[in-house]
């Protein structure tokens, strides 16, 4: 069990549950959103956040990139998982410190990923 809380921002509701269940099935305590605005009202009210792993594509004013970058920026602490099935990022386009995998992932790929940055944050 960690202490890490995760947000999950994807806006399919299927891929969504599964990316809940697999990150909880880790012992994480999980958070979730459907888009950038509710992402941005959650984080917001909690200051225990300690990574975010956004889908980019995403219904809204602000994409899942535009979400990363934007909590680079006001939540600097908050390390950065970012996903897609549709876009490809180039390193420089990945907010510092964040990571970026396609669509479909591995399972084993994500859940390594974020226990890198549980044990980041807890530095």
């Amino acid at each position: 069990m960690t202490d890490t809380c995760v947000l999950i921002v994807e806006d399919e509701p299927l891929i969504r549950v599964d990316a809940v269940d697999m990150v909880e099935d880790e012992g994480f305590t999980v958070f979730s959103a459907s888009n950038a605005a509710r992402a941005l009202a959650i984080l917001e009210t909690r200051d225990d956040i300690g990574i975010l792993f956004t889908d980019i594509d995403m219904p809204g004013e602000m994409d899942g990139l535009d979400l990363a970058r934007t909590v680079r920026k006001r939540w600097p602490h908050i390390a950065i998982i970012i996903v897609s099935g549709h876009t490809q990022l180039a390193d420089a386009e990945v907010p510092n410190g964040g990571v970026f995998f396609s669509k479909p992932y591995l399972r084993a790929t994500i859940l390594k990923a974020l226990h890198q940055a549980d044990a980041r944050t807890g530095d």
